[in-house]
């Protein structure tokens, strides 16, 4: 073979040798090694006792619903039932013992997440009643007319 033809060959080569090298050191040995052999995905035996330790960032609205009974039965009975409580309070990691209380962003960008109208049909915000943000009370926040535990007409404040 000509010579414009092994360089590009011997690149390559010494492109993959390098790769293969710098997994050696790089990846653990016992990645992607199950009790039946090899398996897929991103498992390391070795380090099941950290992730048993790590700290659950969210928690979900079972872990809500027992301390707060009141707020979860109304908020099931309306469209929001469909949220977790996580989303409008934040991550419950340390709740209840640090903070006493999660912080409520009460914002009209909190909101507007959901209830700003999409032109996309295939989005399901359609389903979805949205706001014009200019025009309707756009100096205040949402939750000083409507309660988002009652979202319903019924629910104004």
């Amino acid at each position: 073979m000509k010579n414009h033809i092994w360089r590009p060959l011997y690149v390559v080569i010494v492109f993959v040798v390098l790769i293969l090298i710098v997994r050696h050191f790089l990846v653990p040995k016992d990645f992607g090694i199950g009790e039946r052999g090899y398996m897929y995905g991103l498992h390391r035996k070795s380090n099941e006792e950290e992730w048993k330790a790590f700290k659950v960032k969210y928690r979900s609205e079972e872990y809500c619903k027992d301390c707060h009974s009141d707020k979860y039965s109304s908020i099931m009975q309306t469209p929001h039932a469909i949220i977790q409580c996580e989303n409008c309070h934040g991550p419950a990691i340390d709740h209840p013992a640090d903070p006493p209380k999660l912080s409520i962003d009460r914002s009209r960008a909190q909101c507007l997440r959901c209830h700003y109208p999409l032109p996309y049909p295939t989005s399901g915000r359609s389903n979805i009643r949205g706001i014009d943000p200019d025009k309707h009370n756009p100096d205040i926040e949402c939750v000083m007319c409507h309660n988002p535990h009652k979202p319903t007409l019924e629910g104004m404040k």
